[in-house]
This record gives structure tokens, C-alpha cells and sequence, in this order.
């Protein structure tokens, strides 16, 4: 049995599960986020599976995303690079609200995501040394290179790369081999290219920086998450928080 809730938790309000009767109770946590013009409610089933693995799980809506979402869908579509930085600042604030509440047991907190969300995750792992461990799906940590291609930035473009150079992985390696962390794509991916993560895989390896590594693919499956992807998810973190 769980618990699945929305409260306000920081700043915005959060999708909160938990095993049942244990709202209070320190537990590992791991935060999820979102895909592009989604929401913390339409990913909720990881929530599900997570929670009755015994996690507690916290989703934010990113910003104009869900309870946050300001109506204009056609603004929205050429803010992708400005949202993600919006996900990635804001992590620090969910962070502490957690621990000031008491909800994390052993400082055991995870960071996890899917598409626009397997980004953020890489780009928080790159920055916050404190995540015991990541999960990004179907995502990509090359952020100055992808934007040239995935929702190139509108405006001034040189300022969205600007902030977001610190969170790239291109010169975060190491800090991205010092913990778990999970990799899953479908090889067939047809938004976010599956030689993103193959590019991470790779550069990993040639470092010798791949010994906590673990990449799951499955061949023909295109930008949706699957029950292989969710299961092997859960199985991660049973490991590995």
C-alpha cells in the first residue's frame, strides 16, 4: 500500500508518494522530474512504482509546467533550454526543504528523470556532489551541443549557453563516476537521439570512468517510456539507495 498526495513542499507544490502511513518517516528520496509539456501528474506511475518499492518520491512541476503551467503553449515551445536552467536552479531549495522537514533518511537522496527530466538529472549530478545516485532516461547531459539541434534556444541564444555550460557533462566526467548512475534509451528515440547517451556511455568508458555505470537500450522503442524502462528503474535504486 502507498500514499500519493500533492502538497506544497519549498517554493511550488509537489507530487508526494510514500508506503502507506509513513508520511513523516525519514526514507530515501528520490526526485523526479518531468518531460517537456508534461507534468509531475502525467509521470505519476513512477511515483506508484517507486513509493511501493519502499522510496519516498517527490515530483515538482517544471517551470509553466503543470500547476505551474501559464497557458501559452506557443511561448512555452521556445522556452525549453530556459526551463531546464529553471529545473536545475531550483533543485537546491527542494533539496533543503527535504532535509529541513526531516523526510530523508541517512542523507540518502536520489535524482532521477525522463527526457527533459534524464537531463536535469545529469545536469544536478554534474553540480551537487551530495545525490547519492541518478537515474536519467532517455535524456542527454550535452546541453551546449543538442541545443543547436532540440528546441533551439530563441532570444539571445549566447546567454542560454552561458548558463548553462556549468551543468554540461562534457567537462564533468569524474563527477558523474563517483556515484551510480543509470542510463536508459530506446534505440529507435526520435526527439532526443539515442547517440546522446551512447556519446556518454562512450566517453565514460574511455576514461576508465564506467565502473558504476549501468545502460540499458532497447532496440525499436522510440521516445516513450516502457515497462522494461520503469522496472529496471526500480531496480536500480533497490541497489543503489
Amino acid at each position: 500500500m502507498i500514499e500519493l498526495t500533492t502538497r506544497r513542499l519549498g517554493d511550488h507544490e509537489i507530487l508526494h508518494a510514500y508506503p502507506a502511513g509513513k508520511a513523516t518517516q525519514p526514507l530515501p528520496v528520490i526526485i523526479f522530474y518531468h518531460g517537456f509539456t508534461s507534468s509531475k501528474l502525467v509521470y505519476s506511475y513512477f511515483a506508484v512504482a517507486l513509493a511501493q518499492a519502499g522510496f519516498r518520491v517527490i515530483m515538482p512541476d517544471a517551470p509553466d509546467h503543470g500547476s505551474r503551467y501559464r497557458g501559452d503553449e506557443q511561448s512555452r515551445l521556445g522556452q525549453f533550454w530556459p526551463i531546464l536552467h529553471g529545473n536545475l536552479v531550483e533543485f537546491a531549495g527542494l533539496r533543503d526543504a527535504l532535509f529541513a522537514a526531516g523526510l530523508v533518511a541517512d542523507k540518502r537522496l536520489a535524482v532521477a528523470g525522463a527526457s527533459m527530466g534524464g537531463m536535469t538529472a545529469l545536469g544536478i549530478m554534474t553540480q551537487h556532489p551530495e545525490v547519492t545516485c541518478v537515474a536519467s532516461l532517455m535524456g542527454s547531459g550535452y546541453f551546449l551541443t543538442l541545443a543547436d539541434t532540440l528546441f533551439p534556444p530563441s532570444g539571445d541564444s549566447e546567454a542560454v549557453r552561458a548558463s548553462l555550460r556549468a551543468w554540461d557533462v562534457t567537462d564533468a566526467l569524474p563527477r558523474l563516476a563517483d556515484r551510480p548512475l543509470f542510463l536508459w534509451h530506446g534505440e529507435a528515440d526520435d526527439v532526443v537521439p539515442a547517440g546522446e547517451t551512447f556519446r556518454l556511455q562512450q566517453a565514460l568508458i574511455r576514461e576508465g570512468l564506467d565502473k558504476r555505470l549501468t545502460c540499458v537500450w532497447e532496440a525499436g522503442v522510440r521516445h516513450r517510456i516502457t515497462p522494461t524502462a520503469l522496472d529496471a528503474t526500480v531496480d536500480f535504486f533497490l541497489k543503489n539507495l
